[in-house]
This record gives C-alpha cells, structure tokens and sequence, in this order.
C-alpha cells in the first residue's frame, strides 16, 4: 500500500527537521568539546593586577613585574609558543620578570631525552631581560623531568633564587627578593632565607605552589607569587573549579590571603596539567603593579 503524497510529504519534513536538529546538536557538542581543548587553551591574555604590597618602599611604587608560570614545555605545548611567550613577556618591559617553575611536562623519560627537554626550553627562557632582573625557581615537573639539568640552568642564566635572597635597589631604597623550594619535591623553611632580612625591608617570596605560604615558617613575608594550580583549569559558572592540585583550596587564582593573613598571587599560568583543556580559565602572562599598602 503506498503512502498518499501529502502524507508522504508530510514525513519528509519531520524526517529533514530531524535531521537538522540531529546535525545541529551535533555540530554544537563538536564545538563545545573542541573549544576547551583547541581554542582557549591556545588564547593566551596578557593580564594586568595593582596589588598593594606592605612595606614596600616608595621608590618601587609602580614596579611592574611580569610573571610567567607552568609553561610545561612538551607535548601540545610546542617550543614556537614558548618563544612567542618569552617574546611577548620582554615587549611588555617590565622592571623585573619573575619566572615560578613547571617549564617542562615530560615525566617518564630517559635521562637524555629529558635532559634535551630541559636545555630546549631554558635556551628560549634565558632570552628573558628586564631592567632590573629575571629570577627563577622550579616546579615539581621540573624535579620530575630532571633535578640536577634545571638547577644547572638556573645557575648558568644567573636567574636562580631558590633557597637564597637577592635584594634590589632602586632611587636608594631596597626590597628583598627571595625564592622557595617546590613544596612537594624540594621543600625549604623560609625562616632560613627571611630570617636573616632587615625587619623592615619588604619581602617578596617566589613559590611554585602557594601551599608554601602555609607551611611552618614565622617570617614575615609581603607577598608570595605563586602558580602550580593553572586557575583549575575549568572554571564552571555557578558551580567553581573543581579540581585544584591544592591543599589548601581558597588558593586557585589571583590574589588571597594565607592562613597566616598574608598576600599570595597566584597566576593561571601558560600550559596544562593532568588534561590539556580550558575552561573560562584563560592561560595568562601576568603583569603586577606593585604600590605601597596604606597603613
């Protein structure tokens, strides 16, 4: 028995709705999919902050720092992007640049192949300049990849202040700079490093986990500038991040204040960690406008 034509007709409509809804749902869960991982996980912002720092002397009023964090070097994170960050980290001619570890991704490797991963990435970070310095510390994937190769680079780059102090001087004024231990593979108590500081000069401490402003040290620290959480990664409006490599879960992104009522900035940094995605969490370059906190 055959159909009549209008009703023929008829199911050929509903069946092209169908599969313009079918094409569409489609097309948008692709897109939906596709974008945290080939999309803004490649969009990196250049991202300014005042932070009003204590102690800070009114020479440095307006020192900007640019702040690079968790490159992770390796796969979906090729040597050209690296390049273009350094690049785009000298053009914005900050005062200082700060570097807080995680260059490399590679995990399971040979000693030689993680050692070319190494000397491949700091070749392009020891093009880094600023005016008045570049300083440096490691992240736990760094110890992972290879300990001994990046604290040689460190050293070779003269851009290394872990476990040590550095002070730097502008219109006869002075800050202290200073640098952590990974709080998971190279853990340091900064009473070691701040405890020998003037008491009132200012201090800034390099980390690369911001659980390192938690742990047992009674220094007084200014400010603490951190990365390791990469903002989380996804950010889901309405519900957070839910998943924070933290101890301590206030510190995801941007400036908070430890247990022990101290400042820490914490970056969302360049590269990926356990997924190569993003989610509503940009990766940054970070650029921070320090001033003198009002008493």
């Amino acid at each position: 028995m055959s159909l009549p034509p209008q009703v023929f007709s008829d199911m050929q409509k509903i069946s092209r709705r169908r599969f313009l809804r079918l094409t569409t749902s489609l097309g948008t869960l692709g897109l939906l999919t596709s974008y945290p991982v080939f999309i803004e996980r490649n969009i990196i912002l250049t991202n300014h902050y005042r932070l009003a720092v204590p102690h800070l002397p009114q020479a440095f009023s307006g020192l900007r720092i640019v702040h690079l964090t968790d490159l992770h070097y390796g796969p979906l994170v090729p040597l050209s992007l690296i390049r273009n960050v350094v690049e785009r980290a000298n053009a914005l001619q900050g005062d200082l640049i700060v570097c807080t570890g995680d260059y490399v991704h590679r995990l399971k490797v040979s000693t030689q192949t993680a050692a070319e991963q190494v000397d491949a990435v700091w070749s392009v970070l020891s093009e880094l300049a600023a005016p008045l310095g570049v300083f440096s510390v490691l992240g736990n994937h760094d110890h992972w990849a290879y300990t001994e190769r990046s604290e040689y680079w460190l050293e070779q780059t003269g851009q290394g202040v872990q476990r040590k102090a550095v002070s730097i001087e502008k219109g006869g004024e002075r800050l202290w700079l200073a640098g952590t231990g990974d709080y998971w593979e190279d853990p340091y108590n900064l009473d070691d490093v701040l405890g020998g500081l003037p008491a009132s000069d200012c201090r800034i401490v390099l980390a690369h986990n911001p659980d390192s402003a938690d742990t047992d040290f009674s220094a007084r620290m200014d400010l603490m500038i951190a990365g390791h959480t990469h903002g989380g990664q996804v950010n889901i409006p309405g519900i957070g991040t839910p998943i924070v490599p933290v101890q301590n879960k206030d510190y995801t992104r941007g400036l908070v204040l430890s247990t022990k009522g101290q400042k820490v900035f914490i970056s969302t940094g360049i590269g990926w960690a356990n997924l190569p995605v993003r989610f509503n969490c940009y990766p940054e370059i970070a650029v921070l406008e320090l001033v003198p906190e009002k008493v």
